[in-house]
């Protein structure tokens, strides 16, 4: 039987279109080649069995060869198409281990040895004792911690309300993001009994014109569960009179007392008042405005003028650190302030209201993310009030739409057109690009190849040209058919979207240093800013700024990389500072070897969406990053970054 690491790596073998190394392979998987090699034997051994092989070829890697397919195929069913809400499957990568104990440990009321534990997971104790320092990690973010007694054992303490939010997020599935709610790998209550709770949900909050989200209707479904399973046993959370009667004055109470009434028909169970107002406070912190036109938004907008102003201040703050000219966006103000009036109640009462998009914005949304962090810099100041990464996660999807809008709307760029063939090909080729492409290009002029050097190629942002261009130019040249194929206007349509600058022009010689023997990120980060310091381009104050940056959400996005930077832009000009690893290091929650430390100008308007989308391309392209990470010369670096 495959264990959780043979089966992730022969994922990556099958889903290799050619031989994969035991790097890439490590790195995919994040353990060392020596654990690749020895899977790979025993994997071997298994498949063997089943009508498959693993070549191995020195100097290449590893290839998956079928030999039988019909016994192949149903060793893959045998293996891939397990029940997902069983949870009989041995954690063996570090971060499973950690998700076990913790719902291991959630779900028992009674002390657990170290011993038992170890021997569940067929580990040793001194590896449980490592694991629990990052268990311990995660339910501080929980304000919850770990009771130990000699002889008898841990246990988890709290906050009856930090436990279930911790349990909402570890014991149900945490990739659960379908609006089914038999597919959230529920492990406490019956499939019959979940669609119980979500029945009268929806009855509810129907009869009184609620709206929730999938994904907000699921979470309530998963937090009355845990409720209804925690009353069982005699757990029931406290409020303040203070607060208890804040809640039973809203609108929503009421809508919770009819939800709760319903249910303790059904399942036969007693809610106390504070369990009604605990829900109350779900409702208040998760209802959306539904189907509302610009018109009807601005004017639930309008009624609570410190959302409004908080809005305002956010935006206003955003534009002044990043530039990105979405300061008169009344959509975004509307928007955000729709979004605000219900997060001030989750971050009020703490509630964690999971983000599932969260890894995908932060990839593919960094600057938009970078909006939300001095959100989240802003509502502190303002409120007081913590907000986490999930949170700024959310608020960085309403950044983000308003950065795409202004795309939609942005200024046209200027081409050179270079044609051999003439002049009424030249403008039939410059009538034909206008068709097109509109008012997003403007054609500086058309000219013989022969006169380009005599042109001035600073002023257009690329070059169409019909001919082959083999000198160096400092903007792109976009080789065309005279008669434009369709793959000639994906390459321009490409290039309207991208910054004339080229990777190169943001890193250089002395900003590059390989093979570093480094253990932490504060040693790279040390490191990197001394450096930045010794050469005029950064002060003392950099490091910190970078630091902070890191402690609200760190930067590792995975695939081995991290991509630090300061909280807000300290520099006079923009560089990537890039530095290789010999070995992955802890950063965060995730193994890094790959750092490129960006910073941007400060005080500028230039086009921070396109440059991180080449840096994204890049380093999202896990063989390259291999190659990165190979490299022992800046030379044999920027081969691999303009191959």
């Amino acid at each position: 039987m495959l264990n959780t690491r043979m089966t992730a790596i022969l994922r990556e073998l099958m889903g290799a279109k050619s031989c994969i190394t035991g790097e890439e392979l490590a790195a995919a998987i994040e353990v060392t080649s020596r654990t690749i090699r020895n899977d790979m034997k025993e994997l071997d051994t298994i498949l063997s069995e089943h009508g498959g092989t693993i070549r191995s070829k020195r100097g290449t890697g590893y290839q998956l060869l079928i030999e039988n397919e019909q016994s192949f195929l149903h060793f893959l069913k045998e293996n891939f198409q397990k029940n997902p809400e069983r949870d009989d499957n041995i954690p063996s990568l570090p971060e499973e281990r950690v998700q076990y104990l913790i719902r291991r440990l959630l779900l028992s009321d009674q002390y657990v040895k170290l011993e038992n534990l170890a021997d569940e997971m067929f580990i040793s104790k001194s590896t449980i004792q490592n694991d629990l320092r990052d268990v311990k990690k995660l339910l501080d973010l929980y304000g919850i911690w770990l009771e130990k007694r000699p002889n008898y054992g841990i246990r988890l303490q709290g906050d009856e309300v930090n436990l279930r939010y911790c349990m909402s997020e570890y014991i149900f599935n945490r990739a659960g993001t379908h609006p089914d709610i038999n597919k959230l790998g529920v492990s406490i209550l019956t499939a019959e009994e979940m669609q119980v709770i979500k029945h009268i949900i929806l009855l509810q909050i129907k009869e009184h014109c609620i709206a929730l989200s999938d994904i907000s209707l699921n979470n309530l479904v998963i937090h009355i569960a845990i409720a209804y399973k925690r009353i069982q046993n005699s757990n029931f959370v406290s409020l303040n009179p203070r607060q208890l009667e804040e809640i039973k004055n809203q609108m929503e109470y009421k809508v919770a007392e009819r939800i709760i009434q319903n249910i303790e028909d059904k399942l036969d169970v007693r809610f106390p008042e504070a369990e009604i107002a605990y829900i109350a406070i779900h409702l208040l912190g998760t209802r959306t405005m539904a189907n509302l036109n610009t018109e009807e938004a601005a004017m639930h907008d309008t009624t609570d003028p410190v959302i409004h102003q908080l809005s305002l201040q956010i935006m206003e703050q955003v534009e002044e650190k990043l530039g990105l000219g979405i300061i008169d966006d009344q959509e975004l103000l509307i928007s955000l302030s729709l979004h605000l009036k219900p997060a001030l109640y989750r971050f009020r009462y703490k509630m964690n209201l999971r983000n599932p998009m969260l890894n995908q914005i932060k990839a593919n949304y960094p600057i938009a993310f970078e909006g939300g962090i001095i959100a989240g810099i802003v509502i502190k100041e303002v409120m007081d009030i913590d907000i986490n990464e999930h949170e700024i996660g959310y608020i960085a999807l309403h950044i983000g739409a308003a950065m795409e809008r202004r795309t939609m709307s942005s200024i046209p760029k200027k081409c050179l057109i270079i044609c051999a063939s003439g002049l009424g090909s030249a403008r039939l080729l410059s009538y034909k690009l206008q068709s097109v492409f509109g008012t997003k290009i403007i054609i500086a002029g058309t000219i013989e190849y022969y006169k380009l050097q005599d042109f001035p190629i600073h002023t257009v942002d690329f070059i169409i040209s019909t001919i082959p261009i083999s000198e160096s130019i400092p903007v792109p040249v976009i080789e065309v058919n005279t008669f434009l194929g369709n793959n000639d206007f994906q390459k321009i349509e490409s290039q309207l979207k991208t910054n004339k600058s080229g990777t190169t022009s943001y890193t250089t010689e002395e900003l590059v240093f390989l093979q570093k023997k480094f253990e932490t990120r504060e040693e790279v980060l040390s490191f990197l800013a001394d450096r930045l310091n010794n050469l005029g381009l950064a002060d003392d104050s950099f490091l910190e700024s970078v630091l902070e940056r890191e402690s609200f959400s760190p930067t590792s996005f995975g695939n081995l990389v991290a991509i630090p930077h300061p909280a807000i832009p300290q520099t006079q000009s923009t560089f990537w500072a890039v530095c290789t690893l010999q070995k992955p290091i802890k950063w965060g929650d995730k193994r890094v070897q790959f750092v490129c430390l960006l910073s941007v100008e400060k005080n500028s308007r230039g086009d921070f969406q396109n440059m991180y989308n080449q840096l994204g391309s890049i380093l999202d392209d896990s063989t390259k990053v291999q190659q990165f990470l190979k490299c022992k010369t800046y030379k044999e670096f920027i081969k691999v970054l303009t191959e």
